[in-house]
């Protein structure tokens, strides 16, 4: 009598699977080799305006990959981004300005010692940056998660509103109302993009962890996810942590990209771009949050044709200012009324998906 295994203990059905994973590095691998192929030829033969909106638009990515984690992953609705990334900013302005330009923006008052002496590289101030502001959402995250719902959103919409009071207040330190100016403008497609692809890494796997598991239990249900053992707090601590981690770095390449930053900048309504960002794409899918901050920063400027004067048929149609932003809201009214999952809704970008898509289909 021969003993026949079961298909899940049988090694002959791992074959397939070891393929599969290996395939799919494979063409990850292409695929990264390809965007990087296609940043160079951005950098070295398009503009300017280009390639500064492909930086906006992988930081915006990053942010809205970062923010997902909290909001969709956990299923936690925080609004503090625009607290983390005004931290990351400031913080790596900060550290990476020289002495001699620090003196000449602190014209009020002087920097605080040691601030006023530092200047470091890129680098090391972005890594300070992102640990700065994860200690901070450490610490914010004790009173925060306290709460549940609309009252956990409204806590974490005040901190947001008074870390943007403290830098507008703050003159020995962020200036005040005058902000920082004449920051080096480091931040370039591979900064950015590098960022966007380090922090995809790092999400997608945590999200396909255990711990994503149980972050996605928390999500659907606190109660019965502490009733079967998840330490319900400290997960999302974690998220927090590392969402706040990579809001913080982004931040600062944000800093170093538009070269001047103010309170001004921080307000609730970036907070709200990145919730558009994710809802658009699908809450809980980090696929989703980067395809929704993809359209959201290149159809913003797509959708600036309509406040330009024009002739159709004969007729001169004269630029209507604020017209961009109408058209936007009537569109994202629409979405939202029809495809309220968003566009991808919970599901993620495959291999195995794409392949499904172009497989031809047979005839019954």
């Amino acid at each position: 009598m021969r003993l026949r295994l079961p298909a899940r203990l049988n090694p002959g059905h791992l074959a397939p699977a070891h393929q599969t994973r290996r395939r799919d590095s494979l063409l990850t691998a292409a695929a990264g080799l390809g965007v990087a192929g296609l940043l160079w030829l951005a950098q070295e033969f398009a503009g300017g305006y280009v390639v500064h909106m492909l930086c906006v638009a992988a930081i915006y990515a990053t942010l809205a990959a970062s923010y997902n984690l909290i909001n969709g992953v956990t299923g936690q609705f925080s609004l503090e981004p625009n607290a983390f990334v005004a931290c990351g900013a400031y913080v790596t302005a900060l550290l990476t300005l020289s002495p001699l330009e620090k003196e000449a923006s602190f014209i009020l008052e002087p920097l605080i010692w040691p601030l006023s002496v530092i200047s470091i590289p890129l680098l090391p101030a972005l890594v300070i940056a992102g640990l700065v502001t994860a200690f901070m959402a450490f610490l914010m995250g004790f009173p925060v998660f306290r709460v549940r719902g609309d009252y956990l959103a409204i806590v974490t919409l005040g901190f947001g509103e008074v870390i943007r009071v403290v830098a507008n207040n703050a003159q020995s330190i962020t200036n005040g109302p005058l902000g920082l100016k004449g920051i080096t403008q480091l931040t370039n497609l591979w900064w950015a993009w590098g960022l966007l692809a380090v922090t995809l890494f790092v999400l997608v796997r945590l999200v396909h962890s255990s711990y994503g598991l149980a972050m996605m239990a928390i999500r659907e249900d606190e109660t019965a996810a502490e009733a079967m053992g998840i330490n319900a707090f400290w997960h999302k601590m974690l998220a927090f942590t590392l969402s706040a981690f990579f809001e913080g770095v982004a931040g600062g390449l944000l800093a170093h990209l538009i070269t001047t930053i103010s309170p001004t900048l921080f307000t609730f309504f970036l907070t709200f771009n990145l919730l558009i960002m994710i809802v658009v794409g699908g809450l809980g899918s980090t696929t989703g949050a980067v395809l929704g901050a993809m359209l959201f920063t290149f159809g913003g400027e797509w959708l600036r044709v309509v406040e330009e004067p024009m002739t159709i048929l004969g007729l001169h149609i004269p630029g209507i200012p604020g017209m961009r932003m109408v058209i936007f809201s009537l569109i994202l009214v629409t979405f939202m009324i029809f495809a309220r999952q968003g566009l991808l809704g919970r599901n993620e970008f495959s291999w195995r998906w794409l392949a499904a898509v172009f497989k031809p289909r047979r005839r019954p």
